[in-house]
């Protein structure tokens, strides 16, 4: 119902959200100046504010099956099994917003035709490319995770009611599409002129960057990096040149280190400084209660099983992660036997808030919960999208593979090392940061980091220099890279499918995408059932375009 209710409902600015494939658009389009009452600015920052997570997106779909099928934790019970909520979020989240961007789109392109703005190209330029970074992220993530989707034909139906029932676009298509895209963005962006109006204004609205152009070119770069990397081995002619300009050109991108230097750059948003609580992960995990720390991830953090902690080598064990009601450290087996004792407990229960009862987690909580206030900060914990230890991890990969540059191991080390380096920093900073909304409590009043564990304590266990062969220096990139991800499922779920390479106990991956909502068979059917026939079927078996075949 609540899905359906968006559908019909006229938000206060005066916008008209318009899904773009689902029905009754022929009575939403009647009024097509319905966007004339929100500014070129409020219609930006409601893309902006579309980039935080569904609570059903996050629910369903990231705790129910991504962090399972990543191993980045372990899921002892399955609770609700409900994933087309999750499926439908996801979907809704990035089309609602489509017909949005097509406005602003159309408004860009009436500026740059018009004679009345011949002094101002710069500013509209800069719009422009901004949208075209954001929309790229989002149509990025959307097709990552079910294949083939409407995109070139999306969004115009409050333009015409022909438009109401998009084609889709195949993924190979989509990708290559918004690589140009961001690539026109790092090739006209302006950052250095000072700018006027109406960017000014515009800008303002901007709640990612804060209207900081060159973090915006940056973000272009670093995904332009992520996506060639993604598809490299499916078309390597296409994904190598664009690998080979952003690093040989040393084109702007994120950093977690510039040489020896910290700079910990990332695109996220953190709530507080944004204009809103983030309350979804926390409601999500109460709602399913389950998610405990998996012996892979343990393995990956730890030198041994003492429950005391004392093989915990990694730093980042104490913030993704606590001890149980006992305080000891258990991992879930990911690869449970049939006698394994069942997890409980209320470790995501908000009467953990105060100091005092902070380690009240239930005596049924006999395994390692995420940690409390990764869930439970509604202000501080950032909403991650890409992290500058990501760019350095896929450059290393380039390094070692000679991927669009030439294979050079030092450099991989050198890049390697960065990464480590810079996500242990991030983590522990980020740590730092948070705080609980009820009672004020800080991470630090309840949880202590060694002193002495940091990037070097990793980098003792996992530096390349214990690698004894370039085949398990790539899986030890991947692994680092995968556990910069904990909080970014979808990407983690995107390099484990790719890959076949990260930290994982059991079967390979037999997971690749997510069918399509059912809002899609019902609404859009003949144009999904002509996508599902494409792609050879509709479940989870069937892998993506870039997902290799050799595995």
């Amino acid at each position: 119902m609540k899905s359906r209710f968006i559908f019909f409902t006229v938000f206060i600015s005066g916008l008209i959200l318009l899904f773009s494939c689902t029905k009754d658009f022929e009575e939403m389009n009647k009024n097509p100046n319905g966007f004339t009452t929100a500014s070129d600015g409020s219609l930006f920052n409601g893309i902006v504010k579309s980039l935080r997570r569904g609570s059903n997106e996050q629910l369903y779909l990231q705790n129910e099956i991504l962090y399972k099928q990543t191993q980045l934790a372990a899921l002892p019970k399955e609770e609700w099994g409900n994933y087309p909520l999750g499926t439908i979020n996801m979907w809704n989240n990035y089309y609602e917003v489509y017909a949005e961007a097509r406005e602003l789109e159309s408004r860009i392109e009436s500026y740059e035709n018009s004679s009345a703005y011949p002094d101002i190209v710069p500013e509209i330029t800069n719009m422009k490319a901004m949208l075209k970074t954001i929309m790229a992220y989002k149509t990025f993530r959307l097709t990552d995770v079910f294949g083939d989707i409407p995109f070139i034909g999306a969004g115009y139906g409050f333009l015409d009611l022909d438009n109401l029932y998009p084609e889709y676009d195949t993924q190979e298509d989509i990708y290559k599409y918004l690589l140009e895209d961001l690539q026109w963005v790092d090739e006209n962006i302006n950052d250095t002129t000072e700018m006027g109006e109406p960017f000014l204004t515009f800008s303002s609205f901007d709640n990612l960057f804060y209207g900081d152009i060159t973090q915006w070119r940056k973000f272009a770069n670093s995904m332009r990096l992520r996506y060639a990397m993604r598809m490299h081995d499916k078309d390597p002619d296409f994904a190598a040149p664009i690998i080979k300009e952003i690093i040989e050109e040393n084109r702007p991108v994120f950093y977690g280190y510039d040489f020896i230097t910290s700079v910990l750059e990332t695109a996220s948003m953190i709530p507080i400084n944004n204009g809103f609580r983030e309350g979804t992960p926390f409601w999500a995990f109460t709602e399913q209660k389950n998610l405990r720390m998996g012996s892979t991830i343990w393995n990956m953090l730890s030198e041994n099983d003492s429950t005391d902690g004392s093989g915990i080598y990694d730093p980042r064990a104490y913030i993704f992660f606590e001890g149980n009601n006992n305080g000891e450290w258990v991992a879930y087996p990911q690869v449970p036997e049939s006698n394994t004792p069942t997890n409980g407990g209320l470790p995501y229960d908000q009467g953990r808030d105060s100091e005092a009862n902070f380690s009240i987690k239930g005596q049924d909580c006999i395994y390692s919960p995420f940690n409390y206030f990764l869930i439970k900060d509604y202000d501080y914990m950032p909403i991650i999208f890409i992290t500058g230890a990501e760019i350095h991890f896929i450059k290393a990969e380039a390094y070692l593979r000679g991927i669009g540059v030439a294979q050079d191991p030092v450099s991989a080390d050198i890049e390697y090392m960065n990464g480590i380096n810079s996500s242990v920093e991030w983590w522990m900073q980020t740590a730092k940061t948070l705080q609980l909304e009820n009672s004020g409590l800080n991470f630090e009043d309840v949880i202590t980091i060694p002193d002495n564990l940091g990037a070097a304590t990793v980098l003792n266990k996992w530096g390349s220099w214990n690698a004894s062969s370039d085949e398990e220096k790539l899986e030890f990139i991947y692994a680092q890279r995968w556990l910069d991800a904990f909080r970014q499922p979808v990407e983690a779920y995107a390099l484990t499918r790719r890959t076949g390479k990260t930290p994982r106990e059991g079967d390979p991956i037999s997971h690749f995408r997510m069918p399509y909502p059912s809002t899609e068979y019902e609404y859009n059917g003949t144009n999904c059932s002509n996508a599902i026939a494409r792609q050879g079927g509709d479940d989870s078996s069937v892998k993506l375009w870039w997902i290799p075949d050799n595995y």
